[in-house]
C-alpha cells in the first residue's frame, strides 16, 4: 500500500516534514558497537577483548560527519587490516542505521595488547 493510498493524500515535501537530528552520543555509541563487533574475531585467543572503542564525532555544516575512532588492538596482528575492517564497519553501520553521510572515519590505534604466553608470567 502506498503512502498516498494509506492517508488519502500525497506525502508532504521534505521541507514540510521537518528534519531528523541524531545526537552525536548516539552516533558514537553505534560506531563503538560496530567497531567491537567487527574486531571480535581478531580477539579470539587473547585474554581480553580490548577496551571500549573511544569515538568522537564532528559534524561539519557541509560535507558529512567525521569520526575519530580510538582502538585497542591485539598484537601481533595485521594492524592496518584491523583498522580498515573497523573503519569500514563503522561507516557502513552508521549509514545503514541512521542514514547519516559519513565523510571520514579516522582510526587511532591507542594501545596494543600483547598476547600472553605461559612463560610471560
Amino acid at each position: 500500500m502506498s503512502a498516498v493510498a494509506a492517508v488519502g493524500r500525497p506525502p508532504a515535501a521534505a521541507a514540510e516534514r521537518g528534519r531528523l537530528r541524531i545526537a552525536d552520543r548516539v552516533l558514537a555509541r553505534i560506531a563503538a558497537r560496530a567497531a567491537r563487533e567487527a574486531l571480535a574475531g581478531a580477539w579470539a585467543g587473547w585474554p581480553g577483548t580490548g577496551g571500549v572503542p573511544r569515538v568522537s564525532v564532528s559534524a561539519p555544516h557541509h560535507g558529512g560527519t567525521r569520526l575519530t575512532l580510538g582502538l585497542e588492538l591485539p598484537f601481533p596482528a595485521d594492524l592496518a587490516a584491523l583498522a580498515r575492517l573497523a573503519q569500514a564497519a563503522v561507516a557502513e553501520q552508521l549509514t545503514a542505521l541512521t542514514g547519516t553521510e559519513i565523510a571520514e572515519v579516522t582510526v587511532v590505534v591507542e594501545r596494543l595488547v600483547p598476547k600472553e604466553t605461559p612463560g610471560d608470567r
